[in-house]
C-alpha cells in the first residue's frame, strides 16, 4: 500500500523523486526507488534502475560528468547535502539542464542513502544565459561608446599636423576592439576609377598592403562597384564571411582579396560633403561569422572617420588660405619666414648652407599701366608658376609683397645657387605671354645671398632678407634684367 501510494505521489511531483544508494565500499550503486516520471523523462525503465544506476550516469552529458562523482563521494563522507547542475539526454535525444538536491543517511550497513529529486532547470538556464548575453551586450555597447567618445575627443584636439598619426591609432584602437587582423581607410580618386589605400594598421605579424595598394585601378571590379552603390543607397555595411564563396560575378575581386590572404572582411563607404569619398574596411585571415549587429556601430565609427577627414579637409584648406598668396597660389610671407628660421637653424647645427633670393619684376608699374591690372595679375601668376617649377621639395618659392618674391634654395653651394638664379632670370625674359593680342615683354631682377656670405656669426632671417633686398636694389641700379650676388652682377 505505501510503495503504491509513495509512486502515486511522485507521478505528481514536477521533476524526478528518487532515493539512491551507493553501497559502503563504492563498488555498486542502485536506486532503491525513483518515480516513474524517469521513463517519461528520460525514457529509462525504473525498475532496471533498482538493480543498476549506471544507465542515469550515462545520459550525463559528457562535459559535466567530471566532477559528479567526487561530489558525491564527499557528500558520503560528510553527510552533507548533495546538490549537482548538469545537462541530462531527454527522451527525444535532446540535452536539459536538471539539478540534484539530496539530503545523505548513513544506513546501518555502512553505505548512504540520499533522497531527493531531479528538478529541469532549462528555462532557468536559458533566462540566466539571456541575461548574459544581455549584460554582455551591453557592457560592449558601453565599451564602444565609450571608444567612441575618446576616438572623437582625439580627433578634435589632435594638431593639423598630427592628423595622419591621429588615423593611424584610431585604426589601431578599432582593429584591437573588433579583433581583426587589418584594418584599413581606401580614397577613390576624383573620377571614382582608382583607390588607394592611405592609412593602415595591421596585427602584429600581418603582412601589410599599403604599399602595393596605391593607385589601384578598379574598373574591373564591377561586382564591388555595384555593391558600393547598394551600401550607399541602404547605408548598410558589406559583409564577406568567406572570400571562397563569393560569387562568380566577382571574380576579379575574388582573385585579389585571395592573393592579399584575405578570408572575411567587411567595409563601409566613406562619404564627405555627400559624396563617397572612399571606404574604410576590416579583414579576417580567417572565415567568420561577423555580428551582423555590428552595422549600426561600423556605421558610426564610418561617419566618426567621415567627420574627421571633412574637419582634416577643412583646416587644411584654412591652413592654404592663410600660408599662401590668394592671386599666384603659392606660399605667403607667412609660411616663408618658418622655413627660413628653419633653414638657419640646420645651417648652424650641422653647417648646410642655403641661399635666399629676392627677385622683382622689372617695370611692373609699367605693365599695369600700359596694359591693364588683369595683364599685371597674368604676369605675377606667371612669374609664380615659373618660380615654383624650379623648386625642389626643400625649396620655397613666396610672394613677398607686391611684384617682389623670394626664393629659399635648401642645402645648396654658392655657385650652385648663382647658376640656378641666372637660370630663373633667363627663362623670366623667355616668359612668352599675351594679352588681348598684345605681347607683354618681362624680365626681372634678383639679389642673392648665400648664408655664408654673412660676416654675422649668428646670422637672423631678417638680416639675409635685409642683404638679399640689398643686392637686389643694387641689381635695378645696375639696368635691370640682372642677377647681384656676393661677386657682383652675373652677365646679361
Amino acid at each position: 500500500m505505501f510503495p503504491r501510494l509513495l509512486s502515486e505521489l511522485a507521478s505528481g511531483v514536477p521533476g524526478v523523486l528518487f532515493c539512491y544508494r551507493v553501497s559502503a565500499d563504492g563498488t555498486f550503486h542502485y536506486y532503491p526507488f525513483i518515480s516513474s516520471r524517469v521513463r517519461e523523462v528520460f525514457g529509462l525503465d525504473p525498475r532496471k534502475l533498482q538493480t543498476d544506476a549506471s544507465a542515469v550516469f550515462d545520459i550525463i552529458h559528457p562535459d559535466d560528468r567530471a566532477g559528479i562523482v567526487p561530489s558525491i563521494s564527499v557528500s558520503a563522507a560528510t553527510l552533507e547535502p548533495w546538490q549537482y547542475q548538469a545537462r541530462l539526454r531527454l527522451k527525444d535525444g535532446t540535452y536539459h539542464w536538471f539539478e540534484a538536491h539530496s539530503m545523505p543517511r548513513r544506513e546501518a550497513d555502512g553505505s548512504t542513502l540520499w533522497y531527493g529529486q531531479f528538478t529541469d532547470i532549462q528555462t532557468h538556464k536559458e533566462l540566466e544565459a539571456d541575461l548574459r548575453q544581455r549584460e554582455a551586450e551591453s557592457a560592449y555597447q558601453l565599451q564602444f561608446h565609450k571608444l567612441l567618445a575618446s576616438l572623437s575627443s582625439d580627433f578634435i584636439n589632435a594638431p593639423i599636423g598630427d592628423f595622419d598619426q591621429e588615423i593611424d591609432r584610431f585604426l589601431a584602437r578599432i582593429g584591437e576592439f573588433f579583433d581583426v587582423d587589418r584594418v584599413y581607410i581606401y580614397r577613390f580618386s576624383e573620377e571614382l576609377t582608382r583607390m588607394t589605400n592611405t592609412h593602415e594598421w595591421c596585427r602584429p605579424g600581418v603582412p601589410a598592403l599599403k604599399g602595393s595598394q596605391q593607385q589601384v585601378d578598379t574598373t574591373g571590379f564591377r561586382w564591388w562597384q555595384e555593391q558600393s552603390r547598394n551600401l550607399l543607397q541602404q547605408n548598410r555595411v558589406l559583409f564577406i564571411e568567406d572570400v571562397s564563396k563569393l560569387p562568380d560575378s566577382a571574380g576579379p575581386e575574388r582573385a585579389l582579396l585571395e592573393e592579399q590572404g584575405v578570408a572575411a572582411m567587411f567595409c563601409i563607404p566613406v562619404v564627405t560633403r555627400g559624396l563617397v569619398d572612399g571606404f574604410f574596411g576590416m579583414d579576417s585571415l580567417q572565415v567568420r561569422r561577423w555580428r551582423r549587429d555590428l552595422s549600426d556601430l561600423l556605421i558610426l565609427v564610418a561617419n566618426l572617420l567621415a567627420q574627421a577627414l571633412e574637419r582634416f579637409r577643412l583646416e587644411q584648406e584654412l591652413l592654404n588660405q592663410s600660408i599662401r598668396d590668394p592671386l599666384t597660389g603659392i606660399h605667403n610671407r607667412r609660411y616663408l619666414e618658418p622655413r627660413i628660421a628653419e633653414m638657419l637653424a640646420r645651417y648652424q647645427r650641422s653647417g648646410e648652407g642655403f641661399a635666399l633670393a629676392m627677385l622683382d619684376i622689372d617695370h611692373f608699374k609699367q605693365v599695369n599701366d600700359t596694359y591693364g591690372h588683369q595683364a599685371g595679375d597674368q604676369v605675377l601668376r606667371a612669374f609664380a608658376r615659373l618660380l615654383q617649377n624650379q623648386c625642389r621639395a626643400s625649396d620655397v618659392a613666396a610672394r613677398y609683397g607686391g611684384e617682389e618674391f623670394i626664393l629659399a634654395l635648401a642645402d645648396v653651394s654658392r655657385e650652385r645657387a648663382t647658376w640656378a638664379l641666372e637660370r630663373v632670370i633667363d627663362e623670366v625674359r623667355e616668359l612668352a605671354l599675351s594679352f588681348h593680342g598684345k605681347v607683354i615683354p618681362v624680365t626681372a631682377s634678383a639679389g642673392l645671398v648665400h648664408v655664408s656670405d654673412l660676416d654675422d656669426p649668428a646670422p637672423t632671417p631678417d638680416g639675409l632678407i635685409t642683404e638679399a633686398d640689398r643686392r637686389l636694389y643694387r641689381a635695378k641700379r645696375s639696368g635691370r634684367n640682372c642677377l647681384i650676388d656676393a661677386s657682383g652682377a652675373s652677365p646679361l
